[in-house]
């Protein structure tokens, strides 16, 4: 999903949570998606508090002293780089021709796009496709397990935590292994949390604006969109959430 798609997904939850769709469960039971909400919240407040004082912050700084055209283009190299690995996925998922249209993407925006500074390939409406591990996981019948709050990376379930593994060692490691110096290396690493953290800056403060209850609103989006990328681009990935579907499927899918 591409951040145009997640800030219609956060709009749409934000009506949903000034409405009261965005709720607990009645009479306060536990949540069917949810059995470990105390400690989730728990580690989601620690989160919190790490990106409130170190991340944000740096965030904040980065966007203020690199112009906007800068910004655009390092944020697209990194995209282009993930790309490879959303391909792969696409492919062993069996969707091929999800596959080739982000093959296509890659080797336009790598060639034309000077290293994938420049997303040709969105502005000639080939939108990207994002995919990794743990919606493979997904797709081959695997169910999502609880969801938890990971430390530092958030939100999670028990399937897309151990696919999070497969996808850091290839998208970090994988390519930062072909940076030979080690302080360039560590130092591009620490870009690119930089420069994603930056990019969610705006859906963020929509959320700090708009939630009700900030975990259960970041949740009930992730679970959702989690279910949207399994059920492949041809659904109704934009509909209004309808979160006893999420519950359903997040519980008794085999």
């Amino acid at each position: 999903m591409n951040k145009i798609s997640l800030r219609r997904w956060l709009s749409a939850l934000a009506v949903c949570a000034l409405t009261g769709c965005v709720s607990t469960q009645p009479g306060g039971s536990v949540n069917a998606n949810d059995p470990l909400e105390a400690s989730n919240r728990a580690m989601f407040e620690f989160n919190e508090t790490i990106d409130r004082a170190v991340f944000k912050p740096v965030a904040e700084a980065y966007a203020f002293i690199t112009p906007q055209p800068v910004r655009t283009c390092i944020y697209n190299i990194f995209l282009n780089i993930g790309d490879v690995w959303s391909m792969f996925n696409s492919a062993i998922q069996g969707r091929q021709v999800d596959a080739l249209n982000t093959m296509g993407r890659i080797l336009l925006n790598t060639t034309a796009g000077l290293g994938g500074c420049l997303d040709l390939a969105s502005a000639r409406g080939a939108q990207r496709i994002p995919n990794d591990f743990g919606v493979t996981l997904g797709v081959w019948g695997i169910s999502s397990g609880p969801y938890v709050v990971l430390p530092i990376i958030g939100a999670s379930t028990l399937r897309d935590g151990s696919g999070r593994i497969v996808d850091l060692y290839v998208n970090q490691v994988g390519w930062g292994s072909t940076v030979s110096n080690i302080d360039l290396r560590n130092s591009l690493y620490g870009l690119e949390a930089v420069v994603r953290r930056e990019a969610l800056l705006d859906l963020s403060n929509v959320i700090d604006r708009t939630a009700i209850d900030r975990y259960s609103f970041i949740r009930d989006a992730y679970l959702k969109r989690r279910i949207a990328q399994i059920r492949g681009p041809g659904a109704d990935a934009e509909a209004p959430p309808n979160y006893e579907d999420v519950e359903t499927e997040t519980t008794d899918k085999k």
